[in-house]
């Protein structure tokens, strides 16, 4: 029977005293008969330590962020850059049901909430080794999408790199919480989101005229290019930053050095315990979804961040059919509709990461992670703004640029949802369970934008496009109450509901 004994989620005890509630776990034993002093746990050599990520320099710091962020964009990239060839793909294949033609493109992002139970796994032995790895089975799964035969095989291959592609997606923010402190993370995470933001509105512009020049097939291939040069990149550059594993090279090497099997890691970063690897791994795949079961923050914060992302898919897959069938654009053309989108986001990264570290900066040193949610108060009303925008434009076929002009204000919107909402629970459960914070958002992400595109066809076709985002724009006012809450109540909800795990 697995051991029973539970283990905190809190941050280290270089974060923030008040950011959670939850205490540290006391050390558990790791030899009945070694010592048990404090001069034979292992921790930093002070405060200053180099060998301590959070002490490395700014610029390899970036150089593990910054790769991070390119393996993020390669794996949104291909979510989307097929997008404008599914029709060649449908034809190819012989494929007659708008199902399974719409599971053509989101399978892919299904196979995120698959593979996300592999995101743990980097909490217990660490996020290098998880990198390259992932990448690598990616790189494979993308060419067997460029080379499928049939629509089962090309499924299958879809789903397989949607899994593989899930880990960078969900490892990247415990990267940053591993090099950067909360009072400054703000920057960083939007240097990183930088990838997984644009990936989804660069790819179609490329992939649509890729396929309407030199077929979709090339769109896989030009992927796993760009996958495999960003793979060798990162073996080369790349260096281990979780804390606990770097600690537990360390005491390994003291270990042997003075012939003693006393040392072992301080308890602050020692989630082990006395279990065994294979129990802790267990326990450690069912954290995303303890997450959401007892977590009230995470639940609202990952449910609303799951909405925003499953309409933005919902967009990507319904332009082709909105400005073919209002305005006559080409499948080349079509891709140009999403740089408005892009323009969007770049424009609310740019906010973000001019204001976001504000509210963690004050002279107050007990400044709470919910200060960040201010932008998304202030910002979020602009999505439900920008579809009714875009909706009823489309609907009167005014000119093509007036609804373009509507999904920019969208873009800009989105992102003070579902990338602050990632800061956000980043801060709260630090380094040590940020990949499993980020794993339960990613979980309901990409249920909704897997699914939520099926609606978008059938709900244009009966209430037309004004009337239709319409009904998208009233949905989102509903939610608007879930980041009002968490910005009130965010501190309270975390001391009543503090989860273990």
């Amino acid at each position: 029977m697995m051991d029973t004994k539970e283990i905190p989620v809190a941050i280290s005890d270089k974060e923030q005293d008040s950011l959670t509630t939850s205490t540290p776990p006391t050390r558990a034993s790791y030899d009945a008969t070694s010592p048990t002093n404090d001069e034979f746990e292992v921790d930093w050599d002070g405060p200053d330590d180099a060998a301590d990520p959070r002490n490395w320099k700014t610029l390899m710091r970036l150089a593990q962020i910054i790769p991070s962020g390119v393996f993020s964009l390669n794996m949104t990239l291909a979510a989307t850059m097929f997008a404008p060839g599914v029709e060649q793909v449908v034809q190819e294949f012989g494929i007659t049901t708008s199902i399974v033609a719409t599971m053509l493109l989101t399978i892919y992002v299904l196979g995120f909430g698959a593979g996300v139970v592999i995101s743990p796994l980097s909490e217990l032995y660490g996020r290098l080794w998880l990198y390259h790895v992932s990448n690598t089975a990616w790189l494979a799964f993308t060419l067997g999408c460029a080379f499928s035969t049939n629509t089962t095989s090309f499924l299958v291959f879809r789903f397989l790199s949607g899994c593989a592609g899930s880990v960078p997606m969900t490892c990247g923010g415990g990267t940053v919480a591993d090099l950067v402190p909360p009072k400054d993370r703000g920057k960083y995470m939007a240097i990183w989101g930088l990838g997984p933001q644009l990936g989804p509105i660069v790819g179609p512009i490329v992939g649509g005229f890729m396929s309407q020049t030199v077929g979709w097939r090339w769109t896989f291939r030009l992927l796993a290019a760009l996958g495999g040069a960003s793979l060798l990149v990162g073996v080369i550059v790349l260096r281990e930053t979780s804390e606990a594993t770097l600690l537990k090279r360390k005491a390994a090497r003291l270990r042997k050095i003075n012939s003693n099997n006393a040392y072992a890691v301080v308890s602050r970063v020692n989630k082990t315990g006395n279990l065994s690897s294979s129990r802790f791994l267990i326990r450690a795949l069912v954290r995303p979804t303890k997450l959401l079961m007892f977590s009230p923050i995470v639940l609202t914060a990952s449910l609303y961040n799951a909405f925003i992302f499953g309409l933005m898919f919902m967009l990507f897959d319904t332009f082709p059919q909105v400005f073919h069938s209002q305005y006559g654009f080409s499948p080349g053309v079509q891709g140009l509709v999403y740089v408005a989108f892009g323009v969007g986001t770049l424009l609310g990264m740019a906010v973000l990461s001019k204001f976001s570290d504000k509210h963690m900066n004050h002279a107050a040193a007990g400044a709470q992670p919910e200060g960040r949610l201010k932008l998304t108060l202030w910002f979020s009303p602009t999505v439900p703004i920008g579809f009714l925008w875009y909706g009823w434009s489309a609907e009167k076929q005014t000119h093509w640029i007036v609804p373009i002009l509507g999904t920019l204000i969208i873009g800009f919107g989105s992102l003070f949802v579902m990338m602050i909402t990632q800061i956000y629970l980043v801060d709260v459960f630090g380094a040590a369970a940020a990949a499993s914070a980020l794993s339960a958002v990613l979980i309901t992400r990409t249920i909704a934008g897997a699914f939520l595109p099926l609606c978008g066809a059938p709900l244009y076709t009966r209430l037309g496009y004004g009337w239709g985002n319409s009904l998208l724009a009233l949905i989102l006012l509903v939610l608007y109450p879930i980041p009002i809450m968490i910005y009130r109540y965010g501190k309270s909800l975390r001391e009543r509901f503090p989860v273990r795990l």
